[in-house]
Order: structure tokens, then C-alpha cells, then sequence
């Protein structure tokens, strides 16, 4: 039976309610005992709701079981006529009393500024308001003066990634990250409505659009990117705005492993390259994530280096302290020798980031002139990372060779490599993924032939990476640090492991992961260390076989059947204190009267199921004796698995350890890293290619 769910147009209390399709289900509000009816319309179907900015604006979204088209809805509060007037008569009062500009004022004070303002009027103006009312006519007053008017509900809605308004009297359409492209109930019904209205987001993002100058780029206050047309004088449907989303807290390595954009073989080899100074471009068509991952790669770039961004709107977040953030801006007045007066460019900024002993350079997108200057600043030794649209190596080349870049081909070798990413569907969803990592090596000095090696390559079938076996960055690192094969592919090993360890943990704000990669920078031995052995505990507590939760501290050690959060929190961080020992082991003993873990290790405390055990497999255990990895549990599973050699163990596959014997994927790891530690010759995961 069909589910929908109401809103109380008086206390705006949700109702949930059922109903057959074309039946007419009347509801009363369990909180203020309003009454209505609810349509179960034949043709359409909830398919979600949820909340924007409770208790006053909620989504929902419909599908027309006809056309298959979806709808999005906004519902937000419902004024009388008679509330309408006095809204209307309280703003603009407002708008005449105001004192204080609204951008003058802290922003942890000026919702509060506002309340007292709407109390003075209603006040002085004798104006009768009930609580409700009065909670409604704030709602929408805040809504224009502090937020985006109409469209505001939009941009408190995270799963929006763009909203495009076509012209008046057009529903206003979204991108919804589940729901794809949808068609809104936010409608501007009048052109002069829809005028005044991107007259006022230029007006909020500091910028001035008028008939003379019809069109406008800019970056919206919440770090978003629009692009808005005035009138009909370039558009005939009349103003339009088109607004790119972009989240308030960016997407980081973790994030783009668990969209699975990269894999976290791909990160650690970017995360090395980055460290090292390696150039790098991230291709690829719009809305395809280049932005994105240079933003999460630019993460990786040591805490102490100074680093020169130049973007057209901005879009780059970086926790870095010494960054400086160039934007360009327009020119005003008349255009002289084919630039505006006052206009600062990219190529400007290009120009004048070279002055200013950059070790890094980020450049938002790559699309003229200042792509030669880049190209220069690769050549005389800066380490620069940019995107730019293109959809393979080979368009690439061409458009960075063809007008209006026009880069000689002798200067590409400067770069190192090109992400190529797409945008694609996978099980029906819509995904980014990274296409290719390509490595661009020299030029064939016969055929002047551009030579590459592909690094990574995306498998479409699997949704799966495939690392090729070959990366010429990676043996020009190995190189220069002076290290083996297997020492740097261990090296690219543990920074995987970092990855994957901060992704399982929730470490994903870009603050966070900085602090984690400098950390390892700092002192990558003590950092692994620390970190397996939280991983270790970790995996103990979480272990499905221990139904209990054991509670550890200072004064004794106490089984419970306590799951609360505190008591996890004391088993994960106490075990620092003894880091650099080996873990006591301990044996729980069960018995009727009472459960009491205690270090005691002699018979009497022993299962005698579990001394079956262990003399049934003694001898076979013996042969995992030397693997500090791998304790007596994890040795009985793999035994009884049929992995009862070393060589059987080396020769499976991690997925298929931890089928067969149910062991975390995280325990497989580390056993397979050991072994290929003792015994060189042995690889089962990511490495160095032979030259």
C-alpha cells in the first residue's frame, strides 16, 4: 500500500498515513488536531522525504509511475493571506529600520539581532501574532535576509550538486546525487521577479551584474560556483543562474576510496609523487571530479612547503599554513589592447606566482595563454598540478599543442602524469572514476612520438584497478632515494595501508588527514607502529567470536556484558601506554557461577575443548612459529582451512584467506606482509615493474 507523509500546514508536524492509489485519506494532526485530506494521486509514488531545515522546510520526492519522471518538492510553511500581509508589512519595516549592514555583525549574533529587530516591530506596531504565527513570518524573513530566498531550501539540501534555473515561469531543475536529474516546485513566475532576484546573487557574492555587462561568473559566499545571465540580452528565455555545489567540507583521499574514484594503491602513488615533486594534470570532461581530486591530492603536499593557487572562482581548500589563494578578477572600462582596464587574469597571476618562490603551484583549470607559463615553471623546476578538459591522453596532447595553449611539443615531457577520469554509470548509479594514471616518459627522438606508460587502468567490467606492473615515476624515486625494489614497494604498500586504516577509522576531514600525513612524514616508523597496534586492539574488540565487551583500566580487569561506548573507547586507547611491549596474553575462564578474565594461564583455567584442540593441530601449529602475525586462534583457522604450510598460505589470495577462514581483511594483509618480508622473492599485491 502506497506511503506518504504530510505536513501539518499549522504545528508542522509530520503525518505519516497509507492509502490505495486515487483514494482520499483525511488526517487529523496529532499535535494541534488540525484536520485535512491527503490525495493518493494514481500516477505518482514517494520515493523519498527527508529533512532541509526541520522543523520548516522538508524534501520529497515523487516519481510519476506513468511517465517515469521524478519530481522534487519543497514544502515549507503555509501563510494565511492575512499572515502574508503582515510578513510583507514587518520587512519592510525592517528594510527601513535596519542600523547595521547584516555583514557587520558576527554571525554567532545575528540571527539574535534579528529576533530583536522583528520583536521591536511587532511591538511598536501593536501587530497580533500567535507563537506560530510568529515562528513562520522568522522563518521567511531569515530565509531572505540571511540565506538564498527562494532557492534557499535548495542549497541547505547536501545531495544537490547543481541547480539550474532556466528563465521565468520554468521549474527550476536539480542534480540530485541519488535521483539524478529532477524537475523542482521552485518556480520564478515573472521575469522582473527573477531579475531582482540574480541582481541580488551578484550583489552577494561581491560581484555587479547589469545590462551592460549581461553576464557574470563568481563564487557564491558558501564556497559554491555560479555563473548568471541578466535579462534577455543574451538569453532569450530571459535571466538564468546556473550554481555549482561544492560541499562545505571537501571530499579527501578516504572519501574518493570509499566512491571508489581511485583505489588506495592509486592515492599511495600519488601521495609519493606529490611528496617528491612529481608534475601532474588531472584530465577529464564536466562534472567528471578533476576539482575534486586535485583538491584531495593537494593534501599530500608536505606541511611546510609554500604553496601559490590560481584559480578564475575558487574552489581549492587547503589546511596548509603558508598558501597563498589567487583569484583572478574583471577588468572595468574600456578594453585596451584586447584586455580590459583593471582586469587580473590567470596569465597575471601565473606571472606574478613565479615571483614568489612557490615550491608548489595549483592552478585551478588550464584553458589559454597561462598554460605556456606553467608549462615554463615545470621546466625551470616547480612543482605544478592543475586540471584541464580533455577525456584521453591522446586529446590531451592536442589541445595542449593547438590553439589557444599552443605548448611545443619539446616542453610536454616537463609533465610526468595525466589522471585521465570520466563520469559513468555502474549498476545503474552514476559514478566518477580515475579512466587511466598514464606516466608521459620522453620523446622518440626520430618520430618526435610522445612515449607513455600506463600506470593504472581502469577495468569497467569489475568496477576494479588494475596496476600495469610498470611505473618509471616510482623507479626515478626509488633512484633517488636509494632504494631497493622491494623497499619501495613496501613503501607504497604501508601508505595504502594508511589510507585504508584512515578510511575504516572515519578519519576523512581534510584537517584530520593532514594531520595524518604529516605525521608519517615526521616519523613513518613510530606513526606504523602506533597505528597497527590501535588496529590490533581494534580488531579484538570488534572481533564477532567475543560476544562481551572487555573492560580494561589501571586497577583490575573485568569481563562484562557492558556494550556501552565509554568502555569501547577504554579498550582501544589504553594499550598505548605499553606500545612497545608485546600484549599480555590472557585466557578467559567460563563456568557457571561467574565470568572473570584473569592472566592465570595454567590448565585449571582452560576450556578443555580448547586443550583438545591445541593438542589435536600442536604439531602443525609449529610450522607459523616465526610469524609474529599470526597467534594461536589465527593459526587453528587456517589449519582447519587447509592452509597448513607457508607456501600454501603465500600462494592464495587475500580475498580468498578471508573467505575460506572468516580472518579480517586487515589481519590477512599484515600476514602476507610479513611473509613477503622474510622471504623478498615472494609478491602478492602492488609493486615496482622490472625495468
Amino acid at each position: 500500500m502506497p506511503k506518504k507523509t504530510a505536513i501539518c500546514p499549522g504545528c508542522q508536524t509530520k503525518i505519516f498515513c497509507e492509502g490505495e492509489p486515487g483514494q482520499t485519506v483525511n488526517v487529523e494532526c496529532p499535535n494541534c488536531g488540525k484536520t485535512g485530506s491527503i490525495i493518493f494521486q494514481s500516477e505518482s509514488k514517494e520515493l523519498d522525504f527527508y529533512p532541509l531545515n526541520e522543523p520548516y522546510a522538508y524534501a520529497k520526492i515523487l516519481k510519476n509511475m506513468d511517465s517515469l519522471e521524478k519530481h522534487y518538492k519543497v514544502i515549507e510553511p503555509s501563510l494565511t493571506k492575512e499572515d502574508e500581509q503582515k510578513l510583507s508589512f514587518i520587512w519592510e519595516t525592517l528594510m527601513k529600520t535596519f542600523k547595521l549592514r547584516l555583514d557587520e555583525i558576527e554571525s554567532k549574533n545575528i540571527e539574535k539581532y534579528i529576533d530583536e529587530q522583528v520583536e521591536m516591530v511587532i511591538n511598536n506596531y501593536d501587530i497580533e501574532l500567535d507563537e506560530l504565527s510568529k515562528k513562520k513570518i522568522l522563518y521567511y524573513i531569515k530565509r531572505e535576509s540571511l540565506g538564498y530566498g527562494k532557492i534557499d531550501p535548495l542549497m541547505k539540501d547536501p545531495h544537490i550538486e547543481d541547480i539550474s534555473c532556466d528563465g521565468s515561469g520554468v521549474p527550476i531543475f536539480l542534480y540530485h546525487r541519488k535521483y539524478g536529474s529532477v524537475r523542482s516546485n521552485v518556480v520564478f513566475y515573472d521575469e522582473e521577479e527573477l531579475s531582482y532576484y540574480v541582481t541580488k546573487l551578484a550583489q552577494k557574492c561581491n560581484k555587479h551584474i547589469s545590462i551592460a555587462e549581461p553576464m557574470l561568473d563568481a563564487t557564491m559566499p558558501d564556497g559554491s560556483r555560479i555563473q548568471m545571465t541578466l535579462s534577455n540580452e543574451v538569453t532569450t528565455k530571459g535571466s538564468t543562474f546556473t550554481i555549482r555545489r561544492f560541499r562545505a567540507d571537501p571530499f579527501t583521499p578516504p572519501d574518493l576510496i570509499v566512491l571508489n574514484t581511485l583505489s588506495s594503491e592509486m592515492l599511495a602513488y600519488f601521495w609519493l609523487a606529490v611528496e617528491n615533486g612529481v608534475n601532474a594534470l588531472i584530465a577529464g570532461g564536466t562534472a567528471s571530479g578533476k576539482t575534486t581530486v586535485l583538491n584531495a591530492l593537494s593534501l599530500f603536499i608536505p606541511r611546510e612547503s609554500k604553496i601559490v593557487s590560481i584559480e578564475e572562482t575558487r574552489e581549492i581548500n587547503l589546511p596548509h599554513p603558508n598558501w597563498i589563494p589567487g583569484v583572478a578578477r574583471t577588468g572595468f572600462g574600456e578594453v585596451v589592447a584586447d584586455k580590459m582596464v583593471g582586469e587580473i587574469d590567470l596569465y597575471d597571476l601565473m606571472k606574478a606566482a613565479l615571483r614568489q618562490r612557490p615550491e608548489y603551484i595549483l592552478v585551478g583549470e588550464i584553458r589559454g595563454k597561462e598554460a605556456y607559463v606553467l608549462f615554463q615553471a615545470m621546466a625551470t623546476g616547480h612543482t605544478t598540478y592543475s586540471t584541464v578538459h580533455a577525456d584521453s591522453a591522446k586529446s590531451l596532447i592536442h589541445r595542449l599543442e593547438g590553439k589557444p595553449i599552443e605548448i611545443p611539443r619539446v616542453m610536454l615531457q616537463s609533465l610526468d602524469i595525466v589522471s585521465i577520469h570520466i563520469t559513468t554509470r555502474v549498476r545503474g548509479k552514476r559514478v566518477r572514476r580515475s579512466k587511466q594514471i598514464i606516466e608521459i616518459i620522453d620523446i622518440d627522438s626520430t618520430t618526435n612520438e610522445i612515449l607513455t606508460n600506463e600506470v593504472f587502468k581502469w577495468d569497467p567490467q569489475d568496477d576494479k584497478f588494475i596496476y600495469t606492473g610498470k611505473s618509471y615515476v616510482l623507479e626515478g624515486i626509488r633512484a633517488r632515494w636509494g632504494l631497493s625494489k622491494e623497499e619501495i614497494t613496501q613503501e607504497i604498500r604501508n601508505r595504502a595501508e594508511i589510507l585504508e586504516w584512515m578510511h575504516d577509522t572515519g578519519i576523512r576531514s581534510y584537517t584530520e588527514v593532514a594531520k595524518v600525513v604529516s605525521a608519517y612524514s615526521e616519523n613513518s616508523e613510530e606513526f606504523l607502529k602506533k597505528m597497527r597496534e590501535k588496529n590490533n586492539i581494534s580488531e579484538n574488540i570488534n572481533d564477532k567470536s567475543l560476544e562481551d565487551t572487555i573492560e580494561i583500566n589501571n586497577d583490575n580487569i573485568q569481563k562484562t556484558d557492558d556494550t556501552s561506548e565509554s568502555q569501547i573507547e577504554k579498550t582501544s586507547i589504553q594499550p598505548e601506554e605499553n606500545i612497545n611491549n608485546e600484549p599480555p596474553k590472557v585466557t578467559i575462564e567460563i563456568n557457571n557461577d561467574n565470568i572473570q578474565k584473569t592472566d592465570d594461564t595454567s590448565e585449571n583455567h582452560i576450556d578443555p575443548t580448547t586443550i583438545q584442540l591445541v593438542e589435536d593441530t600442536n604439531d602443525k601449529i609449529e610450522v607459523f612459529k616465526n610469524i609474529k602475525s599470526i597467534d594461536e586462534k589465527i593459526a587453528v583457522s587456517l589449519i582447519e582451512n587447509g592452509f597448513t604450510t607457508i607456501e600454501k598460505l603465500k600462494d592464495a589470495s587475500i580475498k580468498d584467506i578471508c573467505k575460506t577462514t572468516k580472518i579480517k581483511k586487515k589481519t590477512v594483509k599484515k600476514i602476507l606482509e610479513e611473509l613477503n618480508k622474510n622471504n623478498p622473492n615472494y609478491s602478492n599485491g602492488f609493486s615496482v615493474g622490472e625495468e
